[in-house]
């Protein structure tokens, strides 16, 4: 399998494959670290926490949803939200840190499964025409756009959380 799904069986299981060792890492994590400052952040020169790398893939799982949700009611969609521009995503991952800031990590934990769940059912209620047989957004299939707003960035975040994991733990 490549790198990058291109159909819907190989989307399912690439995240299938990392999002239970995602959950793993982040359930390693002690309590009285998760709002550490350790983390290299999306705004170049920023520090986060594990529970702002939460933040963010809650962020860009709901991003994805609401687009969909929006697109299939004929809806206008604001990529890639409302007052920001793709050149702006620091913003907007700020934005979402901001959002989950007073948050309890295990609801994060939790808000989390159930974004990737929603996700997951989405997916599954498409065709694999539908995900990847015709453009959605510019030149990019729907499944394109769900596995580089979900899935790359949950195994970038995995790697970030493991080497927190590593050298604070």
């Amino acid at each position: 399998m490549s790198s990058i799904p291109r159909n819907k069986d190989e989307l399912e299981l690439a995240i299938n494959s990392i999002f239970p060792k995602l959950m793993s890492d982040y359930r390693a994590v002690p309590a009285n670290e998760v709002r550490k400052l350790g983390i290299e952040g999306n705004v170049k020169g920023s520090i986060i926490s594990v529970s702002d790398t939460l933040a963010y893939l809650i962020g860009w799982g709901q991003l994805v949803l609401k687009w969909h949700r929006l697109k299939s009611q004929n809806q206008p969609v604001d990529f890639p939200e409302t007052g920001y521009k793709w050149n702006q995503l620091g913003l907007l991952a700020e934005s979402f840190h901001q959002k989950y800031c007073d948050w309890k990590y295990e609801d994060l934990l939790v808000e989390f499964e159930s974004t990737v769940s929603e996700v997951f059912l989405l997916i599954a209620s498409l065709s694999d025409h539908d995900l990847y047989g015709v453009p959605w957004y510019e030149q990019w299939t729907l499944g394109r756009m769900i596995q580089l707003n979900t899935l790359s960035p949950m195994k970038n975040m995995r790697t970030k959380v493991r080497r927190f994991n590593r050298e604070f733990i």
